[in-house]
């Protein structure tokens, strides 16, 4: 007698374990796998970078490329979940650091100007006597 067995796999769920999740903390309770959104921690990093150093106008152009990469990881966190608050975070330090760096400008060119006369000193001390002089009106 020639019983032939159709050799078919038994029916199972896949395991959260097989799917990628693993398991976290003493209740070895599961969590989906680690993912990170590269985007938003170079916006961070970008934005912090900018705001240290924002007096030199670097800050500026990379608040803009912070800015840049923020809105890219809200798009992503927004689709993923992961990464969220670290792209607000970017986008805010970016932001900050973008209007300092046109603070500091401002600043510049409005000193530049109103000490413009003491250019041409003979000495430092002249040079601060000049400067004290146009900025207080005396």
């Amino acid at each position: 007698m020639n019983t032939q067995r159709a050799a078919t796999a038994p029916s199972r769920a896949a395991s959260p374990l097989a799917t990628g999740a693993v398991r976290s903390g003493p209740d070895h309770g599961l969590r989906p796998p680690a993912g990170g959104n590269g985007p938003a921690v170079a916006a961070l990093v970008l934005g912090v970078t900018g705001l240290l150093t924002s007096v030199v106008f670097i800050g500026g152009l990379l608040g803009v490329l912070g800015l840049v990469l923020g809105i890219v990881a809200l798009g992503a966190g927004r689709r993923t979940g992961v990464g969220r608050g670290k792209a607000v975070a970017g986008l805010v330090t970016s932001c900050i650091a973008i209007v300092l760096s046109v603070l500091m400008a401002v600043f510049l060119v409005w000193y530049a100007n109103s000490t413009q006369q003491c250019y041409q000193p003979d000495g430092f001390r002249q040079y601060t006597q000049c400067v004290h002089e146009q900025l207080t009106g005396e």
